[in-house]
């Protein structure tokens, strides 16, 4: 355990770093491709996706994260996992490749056949770097998954605009979508210097693929409530309303994406060195906890306050129908926010066969709202989405927290601070917004807005609600010298 509170707060400042460029690259890639593509051609790559998403939940059957919880692991182990990995991207891949025609008829599109072929290919290139990936979380070798990361999408978002420039449509975002997985094993492999040897015949992984495959089937219940509507939106409203709300969703699951993706690799990795001691399990939950929250809630805020003028900067002036379904999907943010880091809880406990209850109880819920909604099209689905998540929120985090070190009141005092202060600092921007707002042009307004309510929500947040204290020793023990470097060697 020594040196895990610094390895921790300086892996999750690398990722915090590493997740605010990949939101710039992110939206700054929406930016261009937004007004070189039409949302037809956003759609068309967005069919193919929502339905080989399904098998790209199994691309690691849950493996990385058994390595990473593992307490111990041997390097015969992680031999016979990856090659694990490896036969099962083959098959996905085939998989892929079969099921190309009734993806095409399905839509009644054509041009799909080729679509799911090349995007086929990307099973193979994530299979070969999961537990490479796994062995530099396991390590806590943030900063350099950081940069890997960096670097696969900086390459990857520059094959997308040069395809796009050069004419190539559809395809630039396909090219986009493949070359990512491939840099970021090119760079995984290079890092982490292992290279793994032939399966071992009587290597103990039952524990460990029991583990991955109730993670997997959970991930899978998650991903199909999450993803039907965009299936429904591409059948019955086309590739166009699909394309629309597709790029809505996108730029409004940023945020989350983002700021789970910082916190929830640094978190888990942390959490499960330290699961057998209580104390400090809920220490470093609920500090991670409340600084994913005091990030999105101001994020969640802005986007619903700005939609207006966010769409028009961000993606250009064809896609004005986005700005409702935009606003709609706010609400999902904080939502994902506050029940997303819960799986942390859960995953680090090893408590997954409840993680996968919620998953089965929540699925039908969201799946009946995307019914409900689909006859009002691309607006109804997301309203519809909005409200079952809004509603659910507070059983789902009952249910997670039922029984471990973490209370429901923990939660509850945990979220009241940033949102009294989100509450506050919106009431003002949006008092400055409605006097004033209509003399500025669209990026002015955004500028004006946002930095106003940042700069009260952070004086609310640090000083009326008493945050400060929390960030300044976060801050300290982040320039600390640490007495051993983050990237020294550590036994699997």
């Amino acid at each position: 355990m020594q040196d895990l509170t610094q390895k921790t707060i300086r892996g999750g400042f690398a990722k915090i770093c590493s997740q605010a460029a990949n939101f710039g690259l992110r939206i700054g890639s929406l930016m261009v491709l937004g007004r070189l593509l039409d949302p037809k051609d956003f759609g068309l790559v967005g069919m193919v996706t929502a339905v080989i998403g399904v098998l790209n939940l199994f691309k690691d059957f849950g493996l990385s994260t058994a390595t990473i919880q593992r307490k111990t692991i041997s390097g015969e182990q992680l031999s016979t996992l990856f090659w694990v990995n490896m036969l099962v991207g083959g098959v996905l891949g085939l998989l892929s490749l079969l099921l190309a025609p009734a993806i095409a008829a399905f839509y009644h599109e054509p041009r799909l056949v080729w679509v799911t072929s090349v995007l086929a290919v990307s099973f193979l290139f994530n299979a070969a770097g999961v537990q490479h990936s796994a062995l530099l979380q396991r390590q806590m070798r943030f900063t350099a998954a950081a940069v890997i990361e960096i670097i696969a999408l900086v390459v990857s978002i520059a094959i997308g605009i040069g395809m796009a420039f050069a004419g190539y449509k559809y395809w630039a975002i396909v090219g986009m979508t493949v070359a990512s997985p491939l840099v970021s094993t090119i760079g995984v492999w290079m890092a982490t210097a292992w290279v793994p040897g032939p399966p071992a015949k009587r290597t103990e992984l039952r524990s460990m693929m029991r583990f991955g495959g109730t993670l997997t089937l959970n991930v899978l219940v998650v991903y199909v409530a999450y993803n039907l509507e965009k299936i429904l939106l591409g059948r019955f409203w086309g590739a166009s309303a699909l394309g629309i709300y597709g790029r809505a969703y996108q730029l409004i699951s940023i945020p989350t994406d983002n700021l789970n993706s910082a916190a929830g690799g640094v978190a888990f990795s942390a959490l499960s060195r330290v699961q057998d001691d209580p104390s400090r399990f809920r220490k470093y939950f609920l500090k991670g906890y409340s600084l994913v929250l005091g990030m999105t809630i101001p994020v969640t805020i802005a986007c619903a306050l700005f939609a207006g003028d966010l769409i028009p900067v961000i993606l250009g002036p064809k896609w004005h129908e986005a700005i409702p379904i935009f606003r709609l999907l706010a609400p999902t943010i904080l939502i994902f926010a506050m029940i997303n880091p819960l799986a942390w809880l859960l995953f680090a406990l090893g408590m997954v066969g409840r993680s996968l209850k919620v998953a089965l109880v929540l699925a039908p819920l969201v799946i009946a709202g995307y019914l409900i909604g689909l006859s009002h099209g691309p607006k109804g689905v997301a309203f519809a989405y909005s409200t079952v998540m809004t509603l659910w929120a507070l059983p789902h985090i009952a249910w997670c927290v039922h029984g471990t070190v973490i209370s429901f009141r923990d939660i509850l005092a945990t979220v009241s601070r940033p949102l009294i202060s989100g509450l506050v600092a919106a009431g003002l921007a949006f008092v400055v917004q409605f006097s004033y707002g209509h003399l500025l042009s669209p990026l002015l307004r955004l500028l004006l807005g946002g930095s106003l309510l940042l700069s009260v929500y952070l004086g609310m947040l640090l000083y009326v609600m008493g945050e400060k204290d929390l960030y300044l020793d976060l801050f300290a023990k982040l320039m600390k010298r640490s007495p051993t470097e983050e990237n020294a060697p550590v036994s699997v």
